[in-house]
């Protein structure tokens, strides 16, 4: 996916010391590569679906949360970046403050909102009347914290952050759930690794005419065939009041014969369906060797399912 004269670079959401550069770190395939931490999501995929940029790496899904849609509407609506990899780390909240800080001062707590809102329960219970600010990044929050030096100001945010900026972990692991989990995913502007046998598709299924018991015909497909969903979720198509599409996670390789014959059967049923990455399972950490997504995978399925792929909204 490079060339000798434009080395590997991999853009992910800055600044240092996020939970994305965490879950960067599980890569080790990208450990010699340059690391380039950026401000904002929208400029992470915009960057890498420019190509200044070779890949980029953003969180897209918590398990307290749910989906980040700061990734996943942009990747839907906006780009054509396809998923290389996912990588799952558990996550642990963490209240930092200035070594001078005790929590009983505490006014004002910084955060990325999907992080202060994991910890909804525990800012109840402990700052009842403090102030939560959003920030772009927790690793941005206590940042701030840092720069700012005001003893009633802290940031929630991961234990790697507090080393970097030199805070102090006021009290550890505050996420209101102890299985906190969240999903990171490995972007490109094109090419889809090679079958591992532990493989997981994403696609958004867009309805060309509204018609009653849509959805259930869309599943119908997967189940006639024993295909696992491991996510169904809907978002607005953002044209028309009321019209939605429908992202699916299933599993298995989009190479697969049976998922082949799927995609394809969905998408001569009067779907338009966007691929969205076709790629090892979190526990796969395996580099493969990547394929052309034209002449390799979509030459074998239908003319519908590559409408769909190129223009979704037809």
């Amino acid at each position: 996916m490079s060339t000798v004269d434009q080395p590997l670079t991999v853009a992910y959401l800055g600044p240092r010391g996020t939970f994305t550069e965490e879950a960067l770190f599980q890569l080790s395939e990208f450990r010699d590569t340059e690391l380039v931490p950026l401000g904002s999501f929208r400029e992470v995929l915009e960057r890498t679906e420019s190509g200044v940029y070779t890949y980029g790496f953003l969180p897209i899904e918590n398990s307290i949360e749910g989906t980040v849609l700061a990734t996943l509407d942009p990747m839907i609506f906006e780009n054509s970046l396809l998923i290389q990899k996912e990588v799952v780390l558990n996550v642990h909240q963490n209240l930092l403050g200035l070594p001078t800080t005790d929590k009983s001062e505490i006014k004002t707590i910084l955060s990325y909102p999907h992080a202060s809102a994991q910890c909804h329960s525990y800012i109840k219970r402990n700052f009842p009347s403090a102030e939560v600010r959003a920030t772009d990044s927790t690793a941005r929050a206590a940042q701030l914290v840092s720069e700012i030096d005001d003893p009633t100001v802290a940031a929630i945010g991961p234990s790697v952050a507090a080393q970097i900026y030199e805070l102090k972990i006021l009290e550890g692991h505050i996420e209101d759930f102890s299985n906190n989990k969240t999903r990171f995913v490995l972007l490109s502007r094109k090419g889809i690794p090679s079958a591992t046998g532990r493989d997981k598709t994403s696609i958004v299924c867009f309805q060309l005419a509204d018609r009653p018991g849509s959805l259930l015909r869309i599943l119908d497909h997967f189940a006639k065939r024993s295909i696992n969903l491991t996510k169904l979720e809907s978002r607005p198509t953002k044209v028309i009041m009321g019209e939605y599409c429908f992202i699916i996670d299933l599993e298995g390789h989009v190479s697969d014969p049976v998922v082949e014959e799927c995609l394809e059967e969905i998408s001569d049923s009067g779907v338009a369906v966007k691929l969205l990455g076709s790629y090892p399972q979190a526990q796969t950490f395996i580099k493969e060797e990547v394929l052309e997504v034209s002449s390799e995978i979509l030459g074998h399925i239908g003319k519908g399912w590559v409408r769909g792929l190129l223009d979704p909204l037809g």
